[in-house]
């Protein structure tokens, strides 16, 4: 099932996703008001049962498509988690994740323009899987960590490459507002047999910039999911984000940054496609 969240006619909801349009859970008797809500009520079954043989209440096309879970409590993100973008960076082979916070409200979904600020000229692409928590945990082992994930989405943690080298600490880089592309949907774990399978592709202007298996992962997601939960209790809602691989524009020789008017693509098999213009903050 792919849970949608978006904006029609000025008012903000949520729904299913069906080939010819948008099924408005926020409609259905009983369902919960929101994505993270769902999640937190544990009712996405009863959800997709109400849903299913209902004609489409809005097309995709008619609607401002936001991130698919707008109030994610945290946002972890990890940072050199495939050996080509460790390699390109010369960076040295670590013992555990390299964890950052990004702000939910960075957030932009699909088709919305990621913000180039006017203080820097090196804003970067990256293009990542996120998984999205769906059952509370804390102190999570590895072999059952899988069991807490609700789904899976794209997602384009584009970067200030200067401000993220001002110090050691990346979260001036992470966090310019709209600079965090997510969605444009959340594809249900139920759908995604082995995630380790899926495949990313990252293009600019529809150039591939960066190709790779979620298999190539240096920490798999059951691995973040227990070392994130050692240290902060997860709840459902809150976002993983597994890492970039190598070709981001930083380490190219000469470096390609984004400017107004790129087109940054981030397609996931078996999840889809998120896409992005660049404007002028």
């Amino acid at each position: 099932m792919r849970l949608i969240s978006y904006r029609h006619q000025g008012l903000t909801s949520y729904g299913v996703v069906r080939d010819a349009g948008i099924v408005d859970c926020a409609r259905l008797a009983g369902a919960p008001p929101t994505v993270k809500a769902l999640l937190e009520a544990g009712t996405v079954d009863e959800v997709a049962s109400l849903s299913a043989g209902r004609d489409p209440d809005v097309r995709i096309e008619d609607v401002e498509v936001l991130p698919p879970v707008l109030d994610a409590g945290k946002v972890l993100c990890t940072g050199l988690n495939y050996h080509t973008h460790r390699e390109e960076t010369d960076r040295p082979k670590v013992d555990y994740p390299t964890v950052f916070i990004r702000f939910a409200d960075t957030h932009v979904g699909h088709e919305q323009p990621i913000l180039r600020p006017p203080v820097s000229e090196s804003l970067d692409y990256e293009g990542e899987l996120a998984v999205v928590i769906g059952k509370p945990g804390f102190r999570v082992d590895v072999a059952t960590a899988m069991d807490h994930v609700a789904g899976y989405s794209c997602y384009d943690d584009a970067s200030v490459r200067d401000w993220q080298r001002h110090t050691s600490q990346w979260t001036p880089g992470k966090n310019f507002p709209a600079t965090g592309g997510f969605g444009p949907w959340l594809v249900t774990a139920d759908e995604i047999d082995d995630p380790g399978a899926l495949e990313l592709t990252t293009r600019v202007n529809g150039d591939v910039r960066q190709n790779a298996s979620v298999s190539e992962l240096i920490f798999s997601i059951p691995e973040l999911i227990a070392y994130m939960s050692a240290f902060t209790a997860l709840r459902p809602g809150d976002v993983i984000v597994t890492g970039t691989p190598g070709g981001v524009g930083a380490f190219r020789d000469p470096p390609v940054f984004l400017g107004s008017g790129d087109i940054v693509e981030v397609e996931i098999s078996q999840v889809g496609l998120l896409r992005n213009r660049i404007d002028q903050g």
